[in-house]
């Protein structure tokens, strides 16, 4: 018996010495980051700011490899057979989160991988037509309980999670509102522009030009505090809509058994990134700002915010198509 736990021992320590010596040499090539999305998107301009700053402090290259397809699931099973080393890693997003509630997926990021650091967050407005005749999200409401079904909204697919915050909305105000799914936010915004769509929750970068424009009119904000690009639009809960408070954001992940060393120092890597003054910056005129949260942090975040989408696929009764 003495003899069989000393072996145990013995082994334990071994590997423990050798995972130490694997952190230390760390980076010892170049490192990679998946993008579950394409070139030119918010996501892949973030990961590549965050990417060059790897880059500097890591001593080594940062390659950014888009695989968009299957809501992140195409990146997720390249990331899944990866080295456990630190050198794979990926951008997620709350879609990352939401599409194995909807959909049949072996992988879950919060239990098959190891959660870095929550790498952004960014808001939503809430954008409406100028021909639809609300002014404030209380008229807004208003209108679509006297008109149950008639409006529309915009979003960038079903499980997006533009969509599911128009589902949380919904029942938190007891409306009744018609889904229009687009593939992407571009055709959304030509219908909604175009009086076709009444209204949808829009990213703040990408609703300010028609905002300023007049073609658009905010309502509100989704984040808990105004948002720094529209200090003059109310949040959700400011405009008398408690309880609707969303927050999208990009985060880093890796492959589960990457050492607990070389996921401490990614994540004060990323932290140092997005707290740079040129990163701040971009990030702000972006209508996001920089979180660099621990690991146990965005572990907690990623729990919560599946808790959250399960809750309101469940009550919304959200089916995939």
């Amino acid at each position: 018996m003495n003899t069989r736990i000393g072996i145990t021992m013995l082994a334990l320590c071994i590997a423990a010495i050798a995972t130490a010596a694997h952190a230390q040499t760390f980076p010892n090539r170049p490192l990679r980051v998946l993008v579950p999305l394409a070139a030119g998107g918010g996501m892949d301009s973030v990961t590549r700011n965050v990417a060059t700053s790897f880059a500097g402090a890591l001593g080594q290259s940062v390659v950014v490899d888009n695989r968009p397809g299957a809501g992140s699931l195409v990146a997720l099973e390249i990331l899944a057979e990866a080295a456990a080393d630190g050198h794979t890693l990926m951008m997620i997003s709350a879609t990352t989160v939401i599409y194995p509630l909807l959909y049949t997926s072996r992988l879950d990021p919060a239990r098959d991988f190891a959660p870095v650091s929550q790498v952004t967050a960014q808001g939503y407005a809430l954008v409406v037509h100028p021909s639809l005749p609300a002014k404030s999200v209380l008229e807004l409401v208003k209108y679509a309980k006297a008109n149950p079904d008639k409006l529309t909204y915009a979003s960038s697919g079903i499980g997006s999670p533009i969509h599911m915050t128009t589902e949380l909305f919904q029942i938190a105000t007891g409306t009744r509102l018609t889904h229009v799914p687009y593939k992407g936010m571009g055709a959304a915004y030509a219908d909604l522009v175009g009086g076709r769509i009444s209204f949808s929750f829009a990213t703040i970068i990408s609703s300010q030009g028609h905002i300023k424009n007049g073609r658009l009119r905010a309502l509100a904000v989704s984040t808990g505090k105004r948002a720094p690009a529209m200090p003059d639009t109310p949040t959700m809960a400011e405009a008398g809509v408690p309880g609707v408070v969303v927050v999208n954001w990009y985060g880093l992940i890796a492959p589960k058994a990457t050492p607990k060393a070389i996921i401490d120092r990614v994540a004060t890597e990323t932290a140092k990134a997005v707290k740079a003054p040129a990163m701040m910056k971009h990030l702000i005129a972006d209508g996001s700002e920089g979180v660099g949260s621990t690991p146990a942090e965005f572990t907690a975040h990623i729990r919560a915010e599946s808790a959250q989408w399960r809750r309101v696929i469940k009550q919304g009764g959200i089916k995939a198509r």
